[in-house]
């Protein structure tokens, strides 16, 4: 699991970091879409601090012998991401250069989420 919440927290907290820092540029990259009203920008940036909150999570957990609840809840996180980008991208018709990679990356951090799930009960 200390790969896996290493990687994770890489990930998401650069996201959030960007996100955090450059709302509307990162929007645009994932989903081809402007952000520019304010209400979007706050929460844009709000998303980015939670995804920062899981890379702390992540980074401080990496360590422990025994990380079930942590990675079941980012078990949780990707499969929603890759639900919710996968919407987006099929039938809200976003097209961000970035979509497509962020769904895939999200499907392989979930079925890594699992694997390391099963390994840990056996």
């Amino acid at each position: 699991m200390r790969r896996l919440l290493t990687v994770t927290s890489l990930l998401e907290g650069s996201t959030g970091l960007g996100l955090m820092l450059m709302p509307a540029l990162i929007v645009q990259i994932l989903l081809g879409s402007p952000l520019t009203d304010p209400p979007g920008l706050t929460i844009a940036r709000v998303a980015g601090a939670a995804l920062v909150s899981i890379a702390v999570a992540c980074w401080l957990s990496r360590k422990s012998d025994n990380a079930v609840g942590l990675v079941s809840a980012i078990l949780f996180y990707n499969l929603a991401a890759t639900f919710l980008l996968g919407y987006a991208g099929l039938y809200e018709v976003l097209t961000g250069v970035a979509l497509w990679p962020a769904v895939i990356a999200h499907i392989v951090m979930a079925a890594w989420c699992v694997k390391s799930l099963y390994e840990n009960k056996n």
